[in-house]
């Protein structure tokens, strides 16, 4: 299936619940934000709250649910955030255990729900701006990888910071640097472009999440702050339970993405 631009995120949320869509929500419903999900026990929630506070790049916060909640009060409100995302992961004690599509047998009184930016929101703009944007051109996930970077610790989250990949050809990175520093609140600008082994990349064709895209001659890999990063943290801290989206399979709410511009 092809990514459903012109659907509102009410449409999309519908054909989800129905089954009848499991792939990567890039290039979907053009114009809304997409989030990314954490989901963790209240007696997390502060310190991960901190972690996200301390840790804007990769952990922009848009919306946090009322404990026991599935549904936000800003970001989607008509949504339930057990049914409408794509694919989730559980993880126990760090370890993945399942990938369901839908959290009604996961779901507990004590959950905190954390909808945190996503770099799938800028990328209208960046295609608005004639820069290509690689995995949606190949209808594959974008490539994600663990970098050496440590994130700024909080109470028991600590850990490496994830990062997506796009290639950008060469006469085109300071304007991709120019259009994404619009958006703070899903990433902003790049924290790296150029030479992947200086953040601990060892390997650009083999990404830790997604799948690995063409990178032309003439082009960069450039890099940007992933919201995949609590999966990365989850596997590091192992808490007793953690779910998220799967990588590339977000939440789409019905924010818009040039209200979260800044001039």
């Amino acid at each position: 299936m092809e990514p459903l631009t012109s659907a509102h995120p009410t449409e999309l949320w519908e054909l989800i619940r129905k089954g009848q869509f499991r792939q990567t929500t890039a290039g979907s419903c053009e114009g809304y934000v997409q989030a990314n999900l954490a989901i963790l026990p209240k007696e997390l929630a502060f310190d991960f709250l901190l972690f996200c506070q301390r840790n804007p790049k990769p952990c922009p916060v848009l919306d946090v649910a009322e404990p026991g909640s599935y549904r936000t009060q800003v970001a989607a409100p008509e949504a339930d955030l057990r049914t409408d995302v794509p694919l989730y992961r559980v993880y126990r004690h760090g370890k993945l255990v399942d990938e369901p599509t839908d959290l009604l047998s996961y779901w507990r009184d004590d959950l905190v729900t954390f909808l945190l930016g996503c770099s799938f929101s800028f990328e209208r703009a960046l295609l608005a701006n004639d820069i290509p944007v690689r995995h949606i051109e190949e209808g594959v996930t974008v490539p994600m990888f663990i970098t050496s970077i440590e994130c700024v610790p909080a109470g028991v989250f600590r850990g490496p910071m994830v990062v997506s990949m796009r290639p950008i050809p060469h006469h085109q990175v300071v304007r991709a640097v120019q259009v994404t520093s619009r958006f703070p609140s899903v990433h902003g600008a790049p924290v790296h472009v150029g030479d992947p082994t200086q953040i601990g990349i060892e390997n650009i064709s083999k990404p830790d999440f997604g799948q690995s895209v063409t990178i032309n001659p003439g082009e960069v890999p450039v890099f940007w702050a992933c919201g995949v990063t609590p999966q990365a943290v989850a596997m590091h801290v192992r808490p007793e339970l953690m779910i998220t989206h799967a990588p590339g399979h977000m939440f789409v709410t019905t924010l818009k993405d040039e209200h979260l511009g800044v001039i």
